[in-house]
């Protein structure tokens, strides 16, 4: 499965400049926050696949005005394509505001999805806004990572973690792709391609698109699935 992750700022070669197909051959698009609603709602027009998305520290305007056509993974699990896929959106707390939390509240947000990462056996991709401390975070105190993500990806072995956060055009001096034990840390500031290996689907084609605008349980298969 073909994977845009996109974060922090708008492409203008995937909006200001579009061309018609530019998307093509990507299964899915993945936000990483901070981003423009309306980005994210050109975007799920002009592609051919869903757009999963978190959200970053300043994304509040997303509470009156959310992206069009795209689905919330915040503190969910969902399935696409067989793909197991975490949502755990927001940085560390440095001044008052939405989508801020201390270690512990995040730590809170994970204990809440423990029985369903019990239940599917783990996760393949983890989303966050944050990186995990460490491990592509920087110095300042806005962008210090998460214990509790680091102790995440340790236990349950993801195949990634992609994130946003720190602005490779600040000048930050981090790392696009970091290897931490098995598991890809990618920073995904203005848009990077990861590819994974579908899972087969019961009863579906592999490369079959799977989508509907809202999540729904499955029976069969635990964790929210996109259909």
């Amino acid at each position: 499965m073909k994977i845009l992750t996109i974060s922090d700022e708008e492409c203008p070669a995937l909006w200001d400049h579009y061309i018609p197909g530019r998307l093509d051959g990507y299964d899915l698009i993945i936000s990483c926050g901070d981003l423009n609603s309306q980005y994210l709602s050109f975007l799920v027009t002009m592609a051919k696949c869903p757009v999963l998305y978190v959200h970053g520290n300043h994304d509040t305007g997303y509470l009156d005005r959310p992206p069009e056509g795209c689905d919330c993974i915040d503190g969910h699990i969902v399935t696409y394509n067989g793909v197991r896929i975490m949502g755990l959106g927001g940085c560390r707390k440095y001044h008052p505001g939405r989508h801020q939390y201390t270690d512990n509240q995040m730590r809170l947000r994970i204990a809440k999805l423990r029985w369903r990462l019990w239940r599917m056996k783990g996760v393949d991709i983890v989303v966050t806004h944050a990186a995990p401390e460490g491990l592509g975070d920087d110095e300042d105190r806005a962008h210090w990572g998460f214990p509790c993500l680091r102790e995440l990806i340790e236990k349950y072995k993801p195949a990634y973690l992609v994130h946003g956060h720190v602005h490779m055009s600040y000048g930050h001096h981090v790392p696009r792709e970091i290897d931490h034990n098995g598991t890809k840390v990618i920073n995904a500031f203005e848009r990077y391609t990861i590819e994974i290996p579908d899972r087969e689907v019961k009863g579906k084609h592999l490369n079959q698109v799977i989508y509907k605008t809202r999540y729904s349980e499955a029976d069969d298969e635990p964790g929210l699935v996109i259909k």
